[in-house]
């Protein structure tokens, strides 16, 4: 039974072996899937095509179940994992469907945050593919981070405005703008909430937009600038991608590079 367990946190945190690397891809594809499904059904569609969508989705979340009992049984420390952030997370993304039997409407909103359950596989570089530098993968986590703050918002703005509101808030389409329009601080006003949690969300997206956004675009500039200038060579130590032409030793690990380094400028300026 030991072994089971061990086997299986293993199988469910690994991406390098093709079994572990098949049960993650299959769950971030899983998280891609029900939020591609939740914006198709802000959108007029046939009965029976949302019918068929409510069952896909209902299917996701026994899985995100049985893959949330299964992540607390396998860990050692349970007290530690249900208080983790990325069992917040996962518990999030079942409540709904559980609590929703219930008819509790509210916890409805609490959907959109699925879509943050592929943090865990920013973690890994192999999650990227064919992106095997630590600088790539930091882009990346840059790139999604700004995506999935607007998709989180714009879920909840939906969620919330489009009761009240059917006529300006018609499908995710709308929410999606009013989110960048009002999160980098533009303002057309040609959206606006009338819900008092409507209008508390535009203010948190305000204070997001400003305090964070700039922050994680900055960040991206300066790492575009940076590695620009910059060698692309794979250190062997710690798998930093980007160095000096002239480093001799990799500035994070200290693992020597000065070999390598040259014959990558000899490379380089062999091709001109």
């Amino acid at each position: 039974m030991l072994l089971l367990r061990k086997k299986t946190a293993f199988y469910l945190t690994d991406l390098e072996t093709p079994v572990g690397k098949a049960i993650n891809l299959t769950i971030a594809g899983l998280v891609l899937l029900s939020s591609v499904i939740f914006v198709a059904e802000t959108y007029t569609i046939p009965n029976a095509v949302r019918f068929q969508l409510n069952i896909v989705d209902t299917v996701i979340l026994i899985i995100f179940a049985v893959e949330y009992i299964l992540r607390l049984w396998s860990t050692d420390n349970k007290i530690k994992y249900i208080f983790s952030f990325y069992s917040i997370i996962d518990l999030m993304a079942i409540l709904p469907f559980f609590i929703g039997i219930a008819d509790i409407s509210f916890i409805r909103l609490l959907r959109w945050f699925r879509v943050l359950r592929l943090i865990r596989f920013l973690d890994r570089k192999s999650f990227f593919g064919k992106i095997s530098t630590e600088d790539g993968v930091i882009l990346g986590r840059i790139l999604f981070t700004l995506f999935a703050i607007i998709f989180v918002y714009s879920g909840l703005i939906y969620q919330v405005e489009h009761p009240v509101n059917p006529k300006v808030f018609r499908t995710f389409l709308d929410a999606f703008y009013f989110s960048i329009v009002t999160m980098t601080t533009v303002g057309f006003g040609d959206v606006t909430p009338i819900s008092e949690l409507g209008r508390l969300l535009t203010v948190s997206m305000i204070l997001t937009g400003i305090a964070l956004i700039p922050w994680q675009v900055g960040d991206l500039i300066k790492r575009l600038v940076k590695t620009a200038n910059q060698v692309e060579i794979v250190c062997p130590g710690c798998g930093l991608g980007f160095h000096d032409a002239d480093a001799q030793f990799c500035k994070a690990c200290g693992t020597k590079l000065s070999g390598v380094i040259d014959s990558s400028v000899e490379n380089e300026i062999s091709t001109y």
